[in-house]
């Protein structure tokens, strides 16, 4: 077996097809990333995901899903549970937040354990500022750094308690930004004293075992090049000031916001010091672009990865879920309807799908 390809890779549907198969047994990818096109019912995701295994070859991939609440949710109900937005979990009493999300955390952790997903990428630690994104702007607990920090822990502990990887996002803050980065780059030309309201919640989970970088410009740091392929807003911000110790991946490489081919997005995401980078749309010719340019992951990242894989081995037993989750449901009340629509990523999905048939 070839060394593990430092990427989250995606499929196209609920079944691999073929040239998946040959292509995931040759390139022996670090995980792959699920959406709602993957998604139809338990037992298939747990097929599915079986399949992956043994078409990789090991029991040790990551498999990964938005699972945040709100609008970004990729397991559909009636089959399961509904999930409120950060923002609701936010804007309810500190006591109740704080019990609402280790429910939140606890609950979305079994669903995942019993469908044999081990990463989630939540919790958001973005702050809400005046101006941020209605793409983000539900996804993040509150313009308060310290509330969101302090649901941002309790979040993170309660997943990693449940044999769930939480993944911190989105390093180092860009909810003052107004740009959505799936559709175009962020730049802010703010100083760094400006954004230490936004560092701060990630400051204080920098232990956390997994984070996902910021497809944003901070002029302060590097005048040109996003955070996620600067090497040196990395350096500097993430790993140094931040402090950030855990397995460092790229936002999708597919979005808007960074230029070039799939291949130099990938490349250039890699040489700036991501550990590995994510990819969403599953089209198999730009997996195989990408592919073609990563080397193996670094020592460096491989240790960081096995630190993630002692959260999900360990054994759990979810005990009263039933009380948990009417507990819950008091302090939430009434969730939206699940739409995939309002997904960007999805959105991204079908645009390319209507490109293709151009």
């Amino acid at each position: 077996m070839t060394g593990i390809l430092p990427a989250i890779l995606s499929c196209q549907g609920p079944r691999l097809t073929e040239d998946e198969k040959k292509f995931f047994s040759h390139i022996n990818p670090l995980g792959i990333n699920l959406f709602a096109r993957n998604i139809i019912s338990k037992k298939q995701i747990k097929q599915l995901i079986s399949e992956l295994k043994e078409v990789i070859g090991r029991e040790d991939i990551l498999i990964a899903i938005d699972q945040e609440g709100g609008r970004v949710r990729r397991l559909p109900e009636p089959e399961f549970r509904s999930y409120t937005a950060a923002i609701t979990l936010g804007s309810l009493a500190f006591k109740d937040a704080k019990q609402a999300c280790r429910l939140h955390a606890r609950l979305i952790s079994q669903d995942l354990k019993e469908l044999g997903i081990n990463v989630n990428y939540a919790p958001v630690l973005d702050i809400i500022h005046p101006q941020t994104s209605p793409a983000l702007l539900s996804r993040c607990f509150s313009s308060d750094s310290k509330t969101v920090a302090e649901l941002g822990k309790i979040s993170v502990k309660e997943y990693i308690k449940n044999g769930i990887v939480p993944c911190i996002k989105h390093i180092p803050g860009h909810g003052s930004t107004q740009i959505d980065p799936h559709l175009g780059l962020p730049i802010l030309n703010t100083s760094l004293s400006e954004m230490e309201k936004d560092f701060y919640p990630f400051y204080c989970l920098r232990n956390a075992p997994f984070g996902m970088t910021a497809h944003v410009v901070i002029t302060s740091v590097d005048d040109s090049t996003p955070i996620t392929q600067s090497k040196k807003a990395i350096k500097t911000i993430i790993r140094e000031h931040i402090g950030f110790k855990g397995l460092l991946i790229s936002d999708a490489i597919d979005m808007k916001a960074l230029k070039g081919t799939i291949s130099e997005k990938a490349a250039r995401s890699l040489e700036a010091g991501c550990d590995c980078i994510c990819y969403a749309l599953g089209d198999i010719n730009e997996m195989k672009a990408i592919a073609s340019v990563c080397p193996p992951m670094t020592d460096k990242a491989l240790n960081r990865y096995q630190k993630l894989k002692k959260v999900w081995n360990k054994e759990v037993l979810f005990a009263n879920s039933d009380k948990s989750a009417q507990n819950y449901q008091q302090l939430i009340g009434k969730t939206e309807p699940y739409q995939e629509t309002y997904d960007a990523t999805e959105v991204l999905n079908k645009l390319l799908k209507e490109k293709n048939k151009c």
